[in-house]
């Protein structure tokens, strides 16, 4: 007889919410004892969930429903024209998917981003141990696809590769070079590797209306929002503030 084996969910206790100053939040864990893969992390994540680390988790907030998961259609997506500087910016770069390994060049990069963009805020002074473990999962196929400028490396943007998307996890870069918007060139280069690999969405997390670092997802268009248990374009969404060109050749 096969034993068949239900994944539970826990929640955690309130605790300060990371996004919305003065709110308090709840987050839904998958258990963590339960054996989990791609196909689960995929099924997973059409509903709404998130990677960090090893856990698999959603925000469950009794009264705030502010934290919305978003994804990107990658074969209707196009470039804007500030998307498309950007993406013509960095054409000199030389990227490289890697395992998801620790590596002293990566975590050194990774400590100092931090130290300038986020000084304060939880995440400064990590070691190489949490680097892993916030990053990378012993089941999932994680890349860190990092970028080189004339063999420096400049920035590393950190992907899940499921069967029918990639989730895009983090990504951290030189501040020295901020002027050629890193972060924004991550997400487009993980759309154009998702069209190369045929896959369908690219998972961006939770988009906050209220918080000013989460509202650049909305620069992504078109983009799928997960409310009421569907997934659907927001129709309250304002446009994009830019219109679509094509992507160049």
């Amino acid at each position: 007889m096969t034993r068949v084996q239900k994944l539970g969910f826990y929640a955690t206790p309130r605790h300060d919410c990371n996004y919305l100053p003065g709110r308090e939040a709840t987050t839904l864990f998958a258990d963590p004892r339960f054996p989990k893969n791609g196909r689960l992390y995929a099924a997973l994540a059409e509903c709404g969930f998130r990677r960090s680390g090893e856990h698999l988790y959603i925000p469950h907030c009794g009264t705030c429903s502010a934290c919305i998961p978003v994804r990107i259609p990658v074969a209707e997506f196009r470039r804007t024209r500030n998307q498309n500087r950007a993406w013509r910016r960095n054409a000199d770069l030389e990227i490289r998917a890697l395992p998801a390994e620790y590596r002293p060049e990566h975590f050194a990069l990774y400590r100092d981003y931090l130290a300038v963009r986020h000084a304060g805020g939880g995440m400064d002074n990590p070691s190489p141990e949490n680097f892993l473990e916030f990053l990378a999962a012993t089941w999932s196929e994680t890349l860190f696809y990092e970028m080189r400028l004339s063999g420096r490396l400049i920035g590393v943007a950190v992907a899940d590769v499921m069967h029918n998307a990639l989730s895009a996890v983090y990504t951290f870069f030189d501040p020295a070079y901020s002027s050629r918007s890193l972060g924004r060139f991550a997400i487009l280069f993980e759309i154009e590797e998702a069209r190369r690999r045929g896959l369908p969405w690219i998972y961006l997390g939770y988009w906050i209306r209220q918080c000013r670092k989460m509202n650049y997802k909305n620069e992504y268009r078109p983009l799928e929002y997960y409310i009421n248990d569907q997934w659907r374009r927001h129709v309250d969404d304002p446009p994009a503030s830019n219109p679509p060109e094509p992507a160049p050749e």
